[in-house]
């Protein structure tokens, strides 16, 4: 790993880190400079409360930040960008999408007369530059994983024209690049420019610009006048607070005072309330999941056996209705249920103690104490009581150990023991494929595998050989099987495996702000959004 993208970078910036931020501490609105005292009145305004933290990186290469990554698609834009629900792209910077997707390379024309928040007209230059540092080995940056593999070079053939060459056929590139947010090089290629990006300076093309940034507390919006693209701001200005407290942020959305018009990561357990108030409450099924992630270097749990014991031991009904309120569903694989490539694991870990008993048994495993680390983001830290009568009920004597997710995080960047941790992610942030999915937690090199101490094991390398086989199929059928195929392995070998995977609720006004979908992963959309 290179010193620029180190391991206090990828707590803050990797999925896993956005999503469980949310509850790590509680904080308000911010001061009455920063909020949104008078908010509801002003129909030139729309005010967001968001879930999630505003004080991680907003470097668009870098960051998996759920609140900087829902910012980052109003603030800049793609070659091609992809609808926010239907992940369909769309020609964005790009004047169109590709003819060709099995081509070895595609040529994109830039839009006529787009120009950067700061005025200076968009180049192919600084196209060329954002796939530098996406590409570059020694930046190794975060959403370079997605781009590596297929993604050989990209050239400027013209001031507003630019050639995408690749490895192999990449039919799957086109929803992929939006992930690639173009970046002006005047600004970002100035000493300290990616500093600045990760701390808060934000300069795109899209159809709004920042305004104001207060880490912790809120930022802010304007509609841009000089943006000319497909799908213009709808609104005058933005202002999203950041409340991770999930009481304080129900609160802001709540009574016939209400300060803001839509809130995310709504707690289940405020759902009917909000619609007894006349608030529409819609979720989202995604990715969203809750995993298990077993140290393959402590024993016993290098033995698969043992994996799939305390997974078959858990009652996963149990844990939907009592923790989750319904909102959930167990995991039949690691992509969920509504994934367009999910098919049911030739390994489905339904409840059953009388096969996890019999599975410790053959692995001659007794008398096992399980030290359960986990995040403690509010509803999954509600999921582990569950876990834990479950392992007690096979004979498993468990301890919870919620925390911090830096001190977490810290104690396995020191190598120091640990047998099992429960956390969150969310890979549709990036994207919905299954190759981008599976590649963001299973690729050699990268942290998770590091964590679990499994990469460097026969078979994890054989499974990296299915990944890759599976990345260079053009063909989509034979692609989707080769991912089953290798879905099947993953599930079997049960390293970092989902339990459940759940449902995030948004919430809004539908007569104060129309134009809203209610998205699976975090954060929130107002592209399309109206006041009314």
């Amino acid at each position: 790993m290179s010193p620029e993208f180190s391991r206090r970078d990828f707590l803050r910036y990797t999925s896993a880190s956005a999503f469980v931020v949310a509850t790590v501490a509680a904080c308000s609105g911010g001061p009455a400079s920063t909020g949104s005292v008078g908010a509801g009145s002003d129909k030139d305004l729309i005010t967001a409360v968001i879930g999630y933290g505003n004080d991680q990186s907003w470097d668009p290469t870098q960051t998996a930040s759920a609140f900087a990554m829902a910012g980052i698609t109003h603030i800049y834009e793609g070659l091609l960008d992809t609808d926010p629900i239907t992940r369909e792209p769309y020609p964005a910077l790009a004047t169109a999408l590709p003819a060709d997707l099995n081509a070895t390379s595609w040529t994109f024309t830039l839009r006529e007369g787009a120009t950067w928040h700061d005025g200076q007209p968009v180049t192919a230059d600084d196209v060329v530059f954002t796939f530098e540092r996406v590409l570059d080995p020694a930046a190794n940056v975060l959403v370079g994983n997605f781009f590596k593999a297929w993604l050989k070079e990209v050239k400027k053939t013209g001031e507003r024209s630019v050639e995408l060459v690749f490895n192999f056929p990449f039919p799957d590139a086109a929803p992929r690049l939006t992930i690639a947010k173009i970046m002006p090089k005047h600004v970002f290629g100035a000493a300290g420019g990616w500093d600045a990006a990760k701390g808060g300076k934000a300069v795109g093309s899209g159809p709004y610009k920042m305004t104001a940034h207060n880490p912790k507390s809120n930022t802010a919006f304007e509609a841009f006048a000089g943006y000319n693209g497909p799908r213009p701001a709808t609104a005058k200005r933005m202002n999203w607070l950041t409340i991770v407290d999930a009481a304080a942020r129900v609160a802001k959305i709540s009574g016939g005072g209400a300060e803001a018009q839509i809130a995310d990561n709504i707690p289940y357990a405020n759902i009917d309330r909000l619609k007894q108030q006349g608030l529409n409450v819609e979720g989202g099924k995604g990715m969203n999941h809750l995993f298990l992630m077993f140290n393959t270097a402590a024993k016993p749990f290098d033995d698969v056996r043992v994996r799939q014991a305390l997974h078959y031991a858990i009652d996963r009904e149990k844990m939907i209705d009592v923790a989750l309120k319904g909102h959930g569903t167990p995991s039949s694989s690691f992509l969920n249920a509504g994934h367009p490539d999910h098919k049911r694991a030739a390994v489905v870990y339904y409840h059953d103690p009388d096969k996890a008993k019999a599975l410790l048994q053959e692995a001659g495993v007794t008398n096992l104490t399980v030290n359960l680390m986990a995040v403690n983001v509010s509803w999954l830290a509600d999921c582990l009581p569950t876990i834990a009568a479950s392992w007690e009920a096979i004979g498993v004597k468990t301890t919870l150990e919620p925390q911090d997710t830096a001190a977490l995080f810290a104690k396995m960047d020191q190598m120091q023991d640990y047998q099992v941790v429960a956390a969150a992610s969310n890979p549709n942030q990036f994207g919905m494929d299954a190759d981008l999915i599976l590649h963001y937690n299973y690729v050699p090199d990268g942290l998770w595998m590091k964590y679990s101490h499994w990469e460097a094991s026969k078979d994890a390398k054989a499974l990296f050989r299915m990944m890759d086989e599976a990345t260079r199929e053009p063909d989509k059928a034979q692609k989707t099987a080769l991912v089953q195929k290798y879905l099947d392995v993953i599930a079997e070998q049960a390293v970092l495996y989902p339990v459940v995977h759940t449902e995030l609720m948004t919430a809004w006004d539908t007569k104060k702000l129309s134009g809203v979908r209610a998205q699976a992963y975090p954060g929130i959309n107002l592209l399309q959004a109206k006041r009314t």
